[in-house]
């Protein structure tokens, strides 16, 4: 148990850090880079073009990421009362988490990198947050990929120079004809690939339990769940205003589940 309240401590530091590292690499390399080009217009610049997405795709993970901490699924009923005395939760989406040490409505999973339980008042916040992070990552690769294209003068024509692209800089590092801040870039183009894959497989696979209207925590105890129209169990998440929210990072107004808590 130690151990998984210091991974709690731990992953939000490590998720904050990459988020600083990759901001400044995207201010201070890949903008200026895109500037220097003479024959690009100054109102549709590629530097403010690149500028705009990445702060919107930034803006919404974070902002989802605040969100999913803020929106913590609480259940303050009678399941409250069964968790202190360690006996099975009147009802099968409730569950008591050992890390927060509180019960969650609708649990889901505990997520470290958030330091938080997913439920039922933070899910489609979690759902955008891996959607804007898979997305903010994979764009800052591409643009990465770019800058070392342009500085050490490689064509990623071919499929697999992308693969190679990693053991053949670490023999011209050690070798001086790699500079140490190229190095890193180059080691952060594969930590956006990892991270923005992992956030895309989780995305994909809890908008599929969404649409099924069942919770992680559900297929592990084998909880049947009533069968119920995928528009519904979507409603139910995202609310009305789903467009809204997935634009502009909001709270999760106009769904079922925060119109049942607030009765």
């Amino acid at each position: 148990m130690l151990a998984l309240r210091l991974l709690n401590v731990v992953a939000p530091a490590y998720f904050l850090c990459i988020s600083l590292v990759t901001f400044v690499l995207q201010l201070f390399l890949f903008l200026p880079s895109m500037r220097e080009d003479p024959a690009a217009a100054r109102l549709f610049s590629p530097a403010l073009l690149h500028g705009a997405l990445f702060l919107f795709l930034s803006a919404n993970a974070l902002g989802n990421y605040v969100l999913v901490i803020q929106n913590s699924p609480d259940d303050l009923g009678a399941c409250q009362e069964a968790s202190t005395r360690k006996v099975p939760c009147p009802s099968p989406s409730t569950h008591f988490c050992r890390v927060c040490a509180r019960v969650t409505l609708r649990h889901d999973h505990h997520c470290f990198f958030t330091g938080n339980c997913i439920g039922s008042r933070n899910m489609r916040n979690f759902v955008l947050f891996c959607l804007y992070t898979s997305l903010a990552c994979l764009y800052s690769m591409v643009a990465g990929v770019a800058y070392i294209s342009a500085v050490l003068s490689i064509s990623f024509a071919h499929p697999l120079a992308f693969l190679t692209l990693l053991p053949t800089s670490i023999s011209q590092f050690f070798s001086g004809a790699v500079l140490g801040s190229e190095m890193f870039v180059i080691l952060m183009l594969y930590l956006w690939f990892a991270i923005g894959l992992a956030c895309a497989g989780f995305c994909c696979h809890q908008l599929l339990l969404i649409l099924r209207g069942q919770t992680r925590h559900q297929v592990r105890k084998g909880v049947a769940v009533r069968a119920r129209p995928w528009r519904k169990n979507l409603q139910e998440v995202f609310g009305k205003r789903w467009l809204l929210g997935l634009l502009v990072p909001m709270f999760n107004v106009g769904s079922e589940s925060s119109k049942q808590q607030d009765k």
